[in-house]
């Protein structure tokens, strides 16, 4: 079972880790340095892949999870994996909000050209992952306390 630790684990990191890169490193740079029509552009590109990637991590969280639970065969989870069961399900939510209501906005956005559009949905999409970052990194918080 150790190895569904370890794909666990990677999963943890590929999703928190991509956010942090996105959020505090790429974003600010491109937004500094790059004008709407060249800055979109590749936001929405580097999303769709990070997507895609953070979505092969979320079915991994997922299942590597579900099987650690599955290992306890009726005993009581430990509080901890209660809570970063919980708090990883809210992370769900908001990837799928982003992926499935404002990621398809920003794409339409650059590909109409009409930056204002595409401007407004990265407006949404920013405090969505910095949310999402903050619950990873309080779930990685929390996996530790645990023990």
């Amino acid at each position: 079972m150790r190895i569904a630790v370890l794909i666990h684990l990677l999963g943890v990191i590929v999703w928190v880790g991509g956010m942090f890169f996105a959020h505090v490193c790429l974003r600010p740079v491109a937004a500094a340095q790059l004008p709407p029509p060249g800055r979109l552009p590749l936001l929405a590109a580097i999303l769709g892949r990070f997507f895609t990637a953070a979505g092969i991590a979320i079915v991994a969280i997922l299942v590597t999870g579900l099987m650690r639970f599955g290992e306890l065969k009726g005993s009581a989870a430990p509080w901890h994996w209660h809570a970063m069961a919980g708090i990883g399900g809210v992370m769900v939510v908001i990837y799928l909000v982003i992926l499935l209501r404002y990621y398809p906005r920003l794409k339409a956005a650059v590909a109409a050209q009409a930056w204002p559009a595409g401007g407004a949905a990265m407006d949404v999409i920013r405090p969505l992952v910095l949310t999402n970052l903050v619950l990873g990194v309080l779930t990685v918080a929390i996996a530790l306390s645990g023990g």
